[in-house]
């Protein structure tokens, strides 16, 4: 039921059928990551997006998701993305490097490609937040990656 009178409005797709999905997972703090891809292809899986339309591709860390993205992206093999990770607090500064590098990284590739990227790389502060949302992210990504798809859709 739209909002107003006289106003498009498109709703919210959830529909995953038809749809390609590119993984990016990061295997720094392997345990999280698993913990994120797991609950993000199940959900894919449930929205109805098909297990041979979904492609993982793995990479060491955070810094190098953004890069795979990119040629994935321009590949035109997906319809949306999802980059999953964890980059949790340590001693240095180096978190807050990672944190923020990968986070404009994949910012940049969506706006240069015009694929949605659902970023589900956690930043925590220590390994218990990390494993505390690990399988509801997985899921959030998931359902935005193909909302994101589906909306893109709707508008072109």
């Amino acid at each position: 039921m739209p909002r107003y009178d006289n106003i498009p409005e498109i709703a919210p797709n959830l529909d995953g059928k038809g749809l390609r999905v590119g993984i990016v997972m990061c295997r720094f703090n392997l345990d999280v990551c698993e913990g994120l891809l797991s609950s993000c292809t199940a959900e894919l899986l449930r929205l109805g997006v098909a297990a041979e339309s979904i492609t993982i591709a793995t990479v060491p860390g955070a810094l190098e998701a953004p890069l795979t993205l990119q040629v994935m992206a321009k590949s035109g093999s997906y319809d949306a993305l999802v980059a999953l990770g964890a980059v949790i607090r340590g001693e240095t500064y180096h978190f807050e490097l990672v944190s923020n590098e990968q986070g404009a990284g994949i910012t940049s590739v969506t706006l240069d490609t015009g694929i949605p990227i659902a970023n589900g790389i956690l930043t925590t502060e220590n390994d218990d937040q990390a494993l505390a949302r690990m399988q509801v992210k997985g899921a959030d990504c998931a359902q935005a990656a193909v909302e994101m798809a589906r909306l893109l859709k709707a508008l072109a």
